[in-house]
């Protein structure tokens, strides 16, 4: 039966019920609703901008694989919009509340306010106006639903009122109800038709050269076993998406790695030369297949997905599958029947793998100084804990963690920004609310934290013990070719578009009441983790490593 309740009240019990048990924030927003929140133990995390909130709430929802909150007044409601590009791209149930200027005074010039519709619009499945507590029990039941079904992804809430005060402080005739299988991804799991698990088994063993590509979708289905299983029972190789990069064990005897743009030369080359490509949970995108040419187009496809949307999107496909992975590939692995070992195929594929790690040996096991950012991988493959969490930013940072780093540990997870460069520092603070038993580790560079350094303070001020590592060239060194090649070589000018003097991040980590340490050596870096890890703080690791190490670009087929 509906009591007489706020709008904050609401929320809070609505939030708390579906087991939210942080939010991520940038004043001036609800306040109303934030003191009821604490009243129900709900952790207040109070950013320095709306962009990091976003962040850390992406992660926290990815870790947990279950919705997360984060909130922004109507002024700062655009900056929120921009960093929920990153949960867009990544598929992350992200439920994003605003305040906006009274309707009144809509397209009126109103002092600060801008039309929230458009920019929401391209970064969410849903967006919605509530301009009353009355219709919160509708609205928000539904973002839950949104966020979590098919594909999940960010909604989003505009409140009336500035601080959403109209919705938040007012009374209504409420009743809160918690629909607990939106609680949780994925809260439904069909399974694709009998027939369908048929063919695609009938296409699987026809083939000679089959490949399994498996994407994010897997990870969000808690299928790793199922992947592993289905596998080994067919004899394929499988490569794995960044988002995938935990689902299958990195020294299997099947395992080829990374393909795509951030890619390993054997994965790119398995799949090009696969007769038949089985893609799993993956959209298909631009990354993993280096701008839709691995595999080749024309290549022959079979693609599951939750979401028929996806299915052929990108790829002819010879067979679609709509269903959940999990209980999809259980059904194929009742169904089929063990097949006979592909040695010629795993054994090219093997070859290929033995061959990449041979080219890069030496400078995974280089001694030079500064330290090459593939010696640093090696040393954080070594060290990381069973259960450890590894946050990677992008562009380089996500480069060396998807192709140089493997993971040992079926308890190991491994997000990766989806977008934005500086994502990192923030996500690792999202991941460690989502998960504060666990060791949460971040690798990013100079230029990623540097975005937003000043969220150790945030960290610090909330007991967010993460450990930030970064990869500290003192440049943008991504960069460095493409700006030479436009001055024709590197000239005082060319360098300013690329390099920065060298921060000692250490130092400005302590500052803000972190932890802080300097590597410059191989051998320092695991006491220096031990230190960074028991020091009860957040900390920073500043690795001073080598200005050209610079990642090889993806491989291609002459």
């Amino acid at each position: 039966m509906p009591d007489k309740m706020t709008g904050a009240r609401f929320i809070a019990e609505t939030v708390h019920g579906y087991g939210i048990t942080h939010v991520f924030f940038m004043p001036y927003i609800g306040p109303r609703a934030l003191m009821e929140m604490e009243h129900l133990g709900i952790k207040r995390v109070q950013t320095h901008g709306e962009k990091a909130a976003a962040y850390m709430a992406d992660a926290y929802a990815r870790v947990k694989r279950a919705p997360s909150l984060c909130m922004a007044q109507s002024v700062g409601a655009l900056n929120l919009a921009a960093g929920l590009q990153d949960a867009y791209l990544a598929c992350s149930p992200v439920i994003a509340l605003t305040g906006r200027e009274n309707q009144l005074n809509q397209q009126r010039h109103a002092y600060q306010e801008v039309d929230h519709g458009n920019p929401f619009s391209a970064v969410t499945k849903y967006s919605a106006f509530v301009a009353a507590p009355e219709q919160l029990p509708f609205y928000l039941r539904q973002a839950f639903r949104v966020a979590t079904s098919g594909t999940p992804g960010p909604v989003h809430l505009d409140l009336e009122g500035i601080a959403g005060s109209a919705v938040i402080d007012r009374e209504g005739e409420l009743a809160v109800i918690i629909e607990d299988g939106f609680a949780q991804l994925p809260p439904f799991r069909p399974e694709a038709e009998t027939e369908k698990i048929a063919a695609a088994l009938q296409l699987l063993a026809d083939a000679e050269r089959p490949i399994i590509v498996a994407g994010g979708g897997v990870t969000a289905s808690d299928a790793r076993a199922e992947l592993i299983t289905l596998a080994e029972k067919l004899s394929i190789p499988v490569a794995t998406s960044l988002n995938a990069k935990a689902m299958f064990p990195s020294e299997h005897r099947l395992a080829v790695g990374v393909p795509g743009s951030y890619s390993r030369a054997c994965a790119n080359q398995a799949v090009c030369e696969a007769d038949l490509v089985f893609f799993i949970g993956s959209h298909t995108g631009g990354q993993v297949t280096n701008g839709y040419q691995i595999p080749p187009q024309g290549t022959p496809i079979i693609q599951l997905d939750i979401n028929p949307d996806e299915l052929g999107r990108n790829y002819p496909i010879r067979l679609g599958m709509q269903g959940d992975v999990k209980n999809t590939l259980r059904r194929m692995i009742d169904a089929a029947e063990t097949a006979q070992q592909r040695t010629e195929w795993v054994q090219r594929v093997q070859k290929l793998v033995e061959n990449w790690k041979a080219s890069v040996s030496e400078k995974v096991n280089s001694e030079q100084l500064p330290m090459l950012p593939e010696r640093l991988c090696r040393e954080l493959t070594g060290y990381l804990p069973s259960d450890a969490i590894l946050v990677s930013d992008t562009g380089h940072s996500g480069i060396w963690t998807g192709t140089m780093i493997d993971l040992k540990h079926p308890e190991q997870t491994f997000i990766r920004c989806a977008g934005s460069l500086g994502w990192g520092l923030p996500a690792a603070f999202g991941a460690k609310c989502a998960a504060p038993e666990r060791p949460v580790l971040c690798f990013t560079g100079d230029g990623g934290i540097w975005y937003h350094l000043t969220e150790l303070d945030t960290a610090t001020k909330c007991g967010i013990n993460a450990v930030i590592v970064v990869n500290n060239n003192h440049s943008l060194n991504q960069e460095q070719g493409g700006v030479e090649s436009v001055y024709g070589g590197r000239t005082p000018g060319s360098d300013e578009l690329w390099l920065f003097p060298d921060a000692d991040f250490a130092k400005m980590a302590e500052s803000m009441g972190c932890f802080g340490i300097t590597v410059n050596q191989p051998r320092e870096l695991a006491g220096a983790l031990d230190a960074a890890f028991a020091s009860g703080k957040p900390a920073v690791v500043d690795v001073k490593t080598h200005v050209e190490g610079i990642a090889p670009r993806a491989w291609m087929p002459a």
